[in-house]
């Protein structure tokens, strides 16, 4: 993507043909890149952002779709409290290479987050309300004395922490997944369908309301959900195969009130053949579209 040619290519055979009749806003370069092992293609991130968005540039398409990177919450050096905030050193290099291309072609930054995690590996020290936007006591980020209700907006506001400590204070942040497994295997503490359904419930909730952060009060949060669908297929943890809000039949995996947004489909073994892959994206690239 690199090259200006092959990325106007790509966009003119993946994009172009679907734009408008398809919401597009954003094309994500890679996912996570940088808390992996390959630097060279650590080194490739930056630039193959650079080349899709010349060729939205020449497509006249640079005004309705931005280009980014969604990152892992594992670039943060510290996030606790929020306002101290910081990327990780060895990191620095990449990232404010990439801040500089935000702030040049006016794309947010994006961040994967799942206060699950967090949960899940401390479930005696993180209190289960904070983390599903329940009502708790909170906590107050002794350096500027905002409160926070949940986990997720404390992380959000790490992040335009760690932003502005390398100079910048325009560059929005949106969650690009974010989501709670409704199962999981036994040690993973929290993964029900009860949790799941408060999490996603509730998040959807202060979209409506289209609340921000306590650091950034008039800034609404904008969050992806992660995932339409259940994954079987999918390795590792029996959450990676439970995050979904449907099964592959369309039916809810659990109710928070999305029922019909989605056709009945028949995932038979006689039919399933019929159920074309391209019909699959199109329901997920539908989901993306946020509330």
């Amino acid at each position: 993507m690199s090259d200006p040619q092959q990325a106007q290519a790509w966009i003119q055979q993946h994009v172009q043909p679907y734009h408008t009749q398809t919401r597009i806003t954003c094309i994500t370069v890679g996912n996570e890149v940088l808390t992996g092992t390959d630097t060279q293609l650590k080194s490739y991130l930056l630039p193959a952002m650079q080349g899709v968005y010349r060729a939205l540039v020449n497509l006249g398409l640079s005004n309705e779709i931005y280009v980014a990177h969604p990152h892992s919450a594992g670039i943060l050096a510290n996030s606790f409290p929020p306002s101290s905030g910081s990327f990780r050193q060895d990191l620095s290099e990449y990232i404010h290479g990439m801040l500089n291309f935000h702030v040049q072609t006016k794309s947010p930054f994006l961040i994967n987050f799942y206060p699950f995690f967090a949960y899940k590996d401390n479930p005696n020290e993180v209190p289960l309300d904070y983390v599903l936007f329940q009502p708790n006591q909170g906590m107050t980020d002794p350096i500027t004395n905002l409160k926070y209700d949940n986990m997720l907006y404390a992380q959000i506001d790490a992040v335009y922490s760690a932003i502005k400590a390398m100079g910048h204070t325009d560059i929005p942040v949106k969650v690009s997944e974010t989501g709670w497994p409704s199962k999981g295997d036994p040690n993973e503490f929290g993964a029900t369908p009860v949790n799941a359904a408060l999490y996603n419930g509730n998040l959807f909730q202060r979209m409506q309301q289209n609340q921000g952060t306590p650091a950034k009060p008039s800034e609404p949060i904008d969050v992806y959900v992660f995932a339409l669908f259940n994954e079987n297929l999918k390795p590792g943890p029996a959450s990676e195969r439970n995050y979904g809000l449907y099964y592959p039949d369309g039916t809810p995996v659990y109710n928070i009130g999305l029922r019909g947004f989605l056709p009945r489909m028949d995932y038979s073994a006689a039919k399933k053949n019929a159920f074309s892959f391209s019909a699959l994206l199109l329901l997920m690239m539908i989901f993306l579209i946020h509330i």
